[in-house]
């Protein structure tokens, strides 16, 4: 393995460990659930996304075996169901929220 592809590694890997402690923060500091939903989605998604890509790039070059897909199973269901998982959850919260508000005479909800 060379040095460049040993700094991409590390780089991939830093910058996952960086996003993931960024959603982790914001899912423990945002005030409102909606707001505290972007953290995990977003966020750490695509920290876990670096880190898989660096653990595809470190086993591919490694003993010069061929190209690692293992972890891409991984990270293909993780982009593909954090996305839906938020806004299942992101629906349901504002269905509570909406059940919750007494209506108007109008049927409209009030503040």
């Amino acid at each position: 393995m060379n040095a460049a592809t040993e700094f991409a590694i590390s780089l991939l890997i830093i910058v996952g460990a960086l996003f993931v402690l960024l959603g982790s923060i914001g899912l423990a500091r945002l005030p409102d659930f909606l707001m505290r939903l972007h953290g995990p989605t977003k966020a750490t998604t695509l920290g876990v996304g670096a880190m898989l890509l660096a653990s595809a790039a470190f086993f591919s070059t490694a003993d010069d075996s061929d190209i690692s897909l293992h972890e891409l199973a991984p990270l293909f269901f993780l982009f593909i169901t954090a996305p839906v998982t938020a806004h299942l959850l992101a629906k349901a919260a504002m269905h509570r929220r909406s059940k919750s508000r007494p209506a108007d005479s109008q049927g409209q909800n009030m503040p």
